[in-house]
């Protein structure tokens, strides 16, 4: 308790300085993390239904493997701000790199690869940062006041995704999808990413009361262990089956900003640019509403864990059945408003599954037990779009309804996900 009241004391500065890296993540994310403007450029290339879904998996895959081997590293660390900030400047290099490059290579072909090999490399360092970086976040702030943490910290990032969503929308109507264009974009991103960095050196890392004992068992034993120690967490397994829609959101998000240019007559800067920005207005609203003011007090975290699974079925039905620019504005923001509740929900509710105060381990495991569904739609997707492209926008309309499928399984495991009691 003395701990979370030193917690307390600091959550102020903590908050802020937190939310000064998210911000200026933030203006550099909407080009590389659940990105219209992406898959867009990616089509100006020549690339495929299939390639442009490489990319989620090539993300999805990073971030869900890299966190085991980050989590072994890092066990015995007891204080892991300095790891966290090494960890962003390493993610921030490969898109500075990517950036860079495109002033010296203009063939599609040379572009298409380098982009891979820079995006290979940025997934796995974010696979790397994530279990270090959420563990420290949860360890920064009292379990009383996480919530309100991470609502202020995503709440900043979501303002600032919102505003360089609009920059990338005059950027594209001025100077379109040019490989010039184009590499001003990427450096600005890593160069936004590794200056955000050193934001980390301001925050407060409270030291725990209990002692860590020296972990000295092999990584495969490490691994095994903690694999086998949640496989017995029934809840927490039931949580993460409850939790796939957040990859059905996503995997929508890789696709339909391609269906709507290619056959609803919408401007690629549109797509490009207010897509995101509706997206990550829903996204500000959810970090604010259920964050910090929690104006909406009969939702507990069970109650607005499921909300997300209701609100991605009914952006879903919109891109089925109402293809306008309104319906995929209401789409983009109710989209934005799953990612952003469960961007505030996921680490309090596994470091309550956990019931462990180094979460590092769950962290890590979690998106490896996921993975396969996590990767596999993405690239199954584009599969499917290419096979029958012939069916034109039915061809998408088919994938919509099959993820409504999906959702209405993994809604089931959220009903039946136990918030309170964590010992079985």
């Amino acid at each position: 308790m003395n701990n979370d009241i030193v917690k307390d004391k600091y959550f102020l500065r903590n908050a802020t300085s937190v939310s000064l890296v998210e911000f200026i993540w933030g203006l550099g994310f909407p080009i590389l993390l659940e990105s219209t403007f992406l898959q867009i450029f990616l089509k100006t290339l020549g690339a495929s239904d299939f390639v442009i879904g490489l990319v989620p998996c090539i993300f999805i895959t990073g971030v869900s493997t890299f966190p085991l081997l980050s989590s072994y590293l890092t066990r015995n660390h007891k204080h892991k701000k300095r790891i966290v900030i090494n960890l962003h400047i390493l993610s921030s290099i490969a898109i500075i790199f990517f950036g860079i490059s495109l002033f010296f290579v203009t063939a599609p072909s040379y572009i298409l690869i380098l982009f891979f090999l820079s995006y290979i490399v940025f997934s796995l360092s974010i696979g790397l940062t994530l279990p270090v970086w959420l563990n420290f976040l949860v360890k920064i702030f009292s379990e009383n006041k996480s919530v309100s943490g991470f609502g202020i910290m995503m709440g900043a990032q979501g303002i600032a995704k919102l505003i360089s969503s609009f920059i990338i929308l005059k950027t594209i109507e001025k100077f379109g999808f040019s490989t010039l264009s184009a590499a001003y974009i990427f450096l600005i991103a890593g160069l936004l990413f590794l200056i955000g960095s050193f934001c980390f050196l301001s925050t407060k890392e409270i030291s725990d009361d209990r002692k860590i004992f020296k972990n000295s068992e092999s990584f495969s034993r490490h691994t095994k262990n903690t694999i086998k120690e949640i496989l017995k967490n029934k809840n927490f397994l039931k949580y993460l089956i409850g939790d796939l829609d957040n990859y059905v959101v996503i995997t929508t998000i890789s696709f339909y900003a391609v269906y709507a240019t290619e056959f609803f007559s919408i401007k690629a800067s549109t797509a490009a640019g207010l897509f995101v920005g509706f997206y990550y207005a829903g996204s500000i609203v959810a970090n604010l509403l259920l964050g910090p003011f929690d104006f909406i007090e009969f939702m507990d975290l069970k109650k607005k864990f499921i909300s997300t699974k209701i609100l991605t079925i009914a952006g879903l039905l919109l891109l089925i059945f109402m293809p306008t620019l309104t319906g995929f504005f209401v789409a983009s923001c109710l989209f934005g408003f799953c990612r952003g509740t469960r961007s505030i929900i996921f680490s309090p509710a596994v470091k309550m599954f956990s019931n462990k105060e180094d979460s590092t381990g769950y962290f890590a495991i979690a998106p490896l037990l996921t993975i396969i569904f996590g990767s596999g739609l993405p690239v199954f997707y584009g599969t499917m779009l290419d096979m029958f492209g012939g069916m034109q926008e039915n061809a998408y309309k088919i994938m919509f309804g099959m993820s409504i499928f999906l959702t209405l399984i993994i809604f089931y495991f959220a009903l039946i996900t136990d918030f309170k009691n964590n010992s079985d």
